[in-house]
């Protein structure tokens, strides 16, 4: 138990400490430089009344310049440390940072850095990216450019979560949609969302693009949509990748009558059918909704008041009307009934991971006819 007097006495050697290592940043040649971010990376360690009273100190404007000097890449990457460190949990830091120009001092080809390097400025742009959904003016003009060259070089998943995490803040703003498209991150996202390590991030971000006209163009036109995303919907111990799959399926269903033509002849209905009946709650009400079109798509009755985007942009989880769930669940339980006994062996393995269990299936499309599915 530190008492009193011993932290005042650690305030006042911190400060100290502090007080020295901003002289020597400011005044200091490169090596007092490099030895006062050194210190400063162990002082901002501590806690964020110290990241903010580091700031006050006026160290964010000579730590920026570190990053854009070309003297030499140790002192570029010990400046971008502690710039982590001191973005962490504060957003005046961060809003400094970028007043000061540190998305111009980035290096200009960051593909060729180290992975090490690759990370720690991911890391950065990362936290920078949070500003997205504020009130302050970040350029995502600069900084997408930048996150996309990382993520496209990099060879470490922990990198291409960080790359994924901060491309999903920015498309979180659907100004930025258009930024993001054009650099060909679709194609990049497709890819990803078929790896199971960093598929929910990139299905995250795919599906705030692809309520723009422009996102969703981009996957109409890529050679993997809608078959890879059907297959994501078979992932059952990724039952978030199912939902978002299925609300990415869900938006460009009801735009295009090409896409359920596609979905329909890669055999979406009987992964749908399975999902329905063995998927999360919210994947289940998705499966529902995209049957009952299909279902309409057959009898020619498709309409755009069954979609999802009735009104401007549709939260991905927003909750089916009261009429349509009970819709959808009368319309599941005579699909069930007509098409599920013929996969009962195959939906029974999958769901209870061994052969032999088909009688549990049968028992519950049995009752079915007389109890609806529950939601």
């Amino acid at each position: 138990m530190i008492t009193c007097e011993e932290a005042k006495i650690e305030d006042r050697d911190w400060m100290a400490a502090l007080k020295k290592s901003v002289k020597m940043l400011h005044f200091g040649g490169w090596e007092e430089k490099e030895a006062a971010a050194r210190e400063m990376k162990r002082l901002a360690a501590k806690d964020v009344n110290r990241r903010r009273t580091m700031a006050e100190f006026g160290v964010i404007p000579p730590l920026v310049a570190m990053v854009g000097s070309e003297v030499a890449a140790a002192h570029q990457r010990l400046a971008v440390q502690v710039l982590i460190e001191l973005a962490n949990a504060s957003f005046t830091n961060k809003a400094l940072m970028v007043e000061e120009g540190i998305l111009s001092k980035l290096p200009k080809n960051l593909s060729l850095l180290e992975e090490t390097d690759k990370r720690e400025f991911a890391e950065l742009l990362l936290s920078i990216s949070g500003l997205a959904n504020t009130q302050f003016p970040l350029n995502s003009s600069r900084i997408i450019p930048t996150v996309v060259c990382i993520l496209e070089s990099s060879s470490s998943i922990e990198t291409e979560e960080l790359c994924l995490s901060t491309l999903h803040n920015l498309s979180s703003v659907l100004d930025n949609a258009p930024a993001l498209i054009s650099t060909g991150i679709v194609t990049s996202l497709t890819k990803l969302a078929s790896v199971k390590e960093t598929s929910e991030k990139s299905l995250a971000t795919l599906g705030n693009l692809v309520v723009t006209s422009d996102g969703r163009k981009a996957l109409e036109q890529n050679p993997t949509v809608p078959e890879g995303l059907i297959e994501i919907m078979t992932w059952e111990e990724k039952p978030k990748c199912q939902e978002l799959s299925a609300y990415i399926l869900m938006v460009l269903a009801h735009q295009s009558s090409l896409q359920r033509q596609k979905m329909a002849k890669a055999g979406i209905v009987q992964v749908l059918l399975e999902v329905a009946l063995l998927g999360s709650p919210l994947a289940q009400k998705r499966a529902l909704k995209l049957l009952q079109w299909f279902k309409d798509e057959r009898q020619t009755r498709m309409g755009p008041h069954s979609g999802p985007l009735q009104v401007g942009r549709v939260s991905m989880g927003s909750p089916l009307s009261e009429e349509d769930a009970e819709q959808g669940k009368r319309m599941m339980t005579k699909i069930v009934k007509q098409s599920l006994y013929k996969n009962m062996e195959t939906i029974t393995r999958r769901a209870n991971g061994a052969a032999g269990d088909a009688s549990k299936l049968k028992a519950l499309v049995v009752s079915t006819s007389s109890k609806s599915l529950p939601y």
